[in-house]
């Protein structure tokens, strides 16, 4: 290893043991295809996509290409009261890949602004169109929508939320789908659990009111609590109730956009078409920041025609929606995505990939394997009285191995690039293997 021209001390690092880690660092100083490259030169296998994002993998040289010749053209464009091509070009590629009649799409930076400006949007469409009570939003236990006070609000982590106070108020929560009871080693979507979207009627309609509802937001398939499937007739029982009531059906894609499922969308892949999708990461394949909304027509129509004319109609924008360098990013990525045909890559591979996840049934600690397209979970036992520790310890093993893989608690998510070979999923899972037949 060489040594080390930099000191650990001065970064707080994000959603990490920040102790643990400058024990023992683990750093990476290059990346390339499906690989990461560690400071004493190894080469680790990219099991996780980075972080849910580098669907294309790494150093694509369409998109790196694309962000030079931004820079070298315009490094950036005020997005209030001013435009520039790329982010409209974006748009109409984004509405081309969008499902039914979503076709408007709003730009930020990141996931959690993602979450925080469709959670606005709702609220503003609901005001638009007379109904301005409409202000109780409705998320999910186990969802993650980022880390916004928005997204911290709907979502149902607890240790997100925990530290901080006061949410949102009016915000309810659905129950979670996972049942290991009743769901242990399902293939693709479990068979028990769609009677739980009811709970949207039966309890949290009858205690607020649907009158008071604004809009209820939830993960087609969720990923950062552990990969939770959601059960055959669940997404398309809260579009129903959603319907009935005149509620906004928010589908958080962040993780699930651009491939992971077999399709642009995962509302596509379900056969569900939600008022809006977030979406983030994959759409920039991780290379700059991007993220935003795409919303049906009547409720992008009934905000801006609600204002009068020439008047700012959503008071709301970042200083950074819809950046050139950004947009040039999404577009390249975006083309790639097309000529490469990696979403129906995605589908192809992902039958090898569900055999070779759910081999994990039957080695120690394993007590559920759940997948879907190109994302897995693996849940482990917990240790007694150390909730998370052993897939933890896979994790550390796993990565002296030369394998990423990433924890939520005791549970192992897989998600590789959707670019992944039968050769490297078999890598990847093996090395996994021998690390839970090692694990105490």
């Amino acid at each position: 290893m060489k040594p080390r021209d930099y000191s650990l001390d001065s970064l707080w690092m994000p959603f990490t043991a920040n102790r643990q880690f400058k024990s023992a660092p683990r750093m990476f100083v290059a990346a390339k295809d499906m690989h990461f490259t560690t400071d004493d030169g190894r080469q680790v296998l990219d099991g996780t996509s980075g972080l849910w994002c580098v669907n294309a993998g790494h150093g694509r040289a369409r998109i790196i290409d694309a962000i030079k010749r931004q820079l070298d053209t315009m490094d950036y464009c005020p997005p209030f009261q001013i435009g520039h091509p790329t982010e409209f070009r974006v748009a109409d590629l984004l509405r081309d890949l969008a499902p039914g009649d979503l076709n408007h799409v709003f730009f930020a930076n990141s996931g959690s602004e993602a979450v925080d400006t469709a959670l606005k949007i709702a609220l503003a469409y609901q005001r638009a169109r007379g109904e301005g009570q409409r202000t109780v939003l409705v998320g999910r236990e186990r969802g993650y929508h980022g880390v916004g006070f928005g997204g911290i609000s709907v979502g149902g982590i607890p240790a997100n939320r925990k530290a901080y106070g006061s949410m949102l108020p009016r915000v309810d929560h659905l129950p979670h789908t996972h049942n290991l009871e009743k769901n242990a080693f399902s293939r693709g979507q479990p068979a028990w659990g769609a009677h739980l979207a009811d709970e949207l009627e039966s309890r949290i309609i009858a205690l607020h009111d649907a009158s008071n509802i604004a809009a209820v937001i939830v993960e087609p398939a969720a990923g950062s609590t552990g990969v939770l499937i959601p059960p055959v007739g669940y997404l398309q029982r809260l579009r129903q109730i959603c319907d009935k009531y005149g509620l906004l059906l928010i589908f958080d894609e962040v993780i699930t956009g651009f491939g992971r499922t077999g399709h642009a969308f995962a509302a596509e892949t379900f056969g569900v078409i939600p008022d809006m999708i977030t979406f983030a990461k994959g759409v920039t394949n991780a290379t700059i920041p991007l993220s935003g909304v795409i919303v049906r027509p009547d409720i992008h129509d009934t905000i801006v025609n609600n204002a009068p004319p020439g008047m700012v109609e959503l008071f709301h924008g970042y200083t950074y929606s819809g950046h050139p360098v950004a947009t040039a990013a999404a577009e390249a990525t975006l083309g790639l995505y097309h000529e490469e045909k990696l979403f129906e890559r995605s589908r192809s591979v992902a039958p090898y990939f569900e055999n070779a996840v759910h081999a994990f049934k039957g080695l120690p600690h394993v007590i559920d394997v759940r997948n879907y397209g190109l994302m897995a979970g693996i849940e482990l036992e917990p240790r007694a009285g150390k909730p998370g520790a052993r897939a933890f310890d896979a994790f550390l093993r796993c990565f002296e191995k030369g394998v990423l893989v990433r924890v939520s608690g005791d549970i192992i998510a897989l998600s590789p690039p959707l670019v992944i070979s039968n050769q490297q999923i078999d890598q990847l899972t093996g090395t996994l293997a021998e690390v839970l037949k090692a694990i105490d």
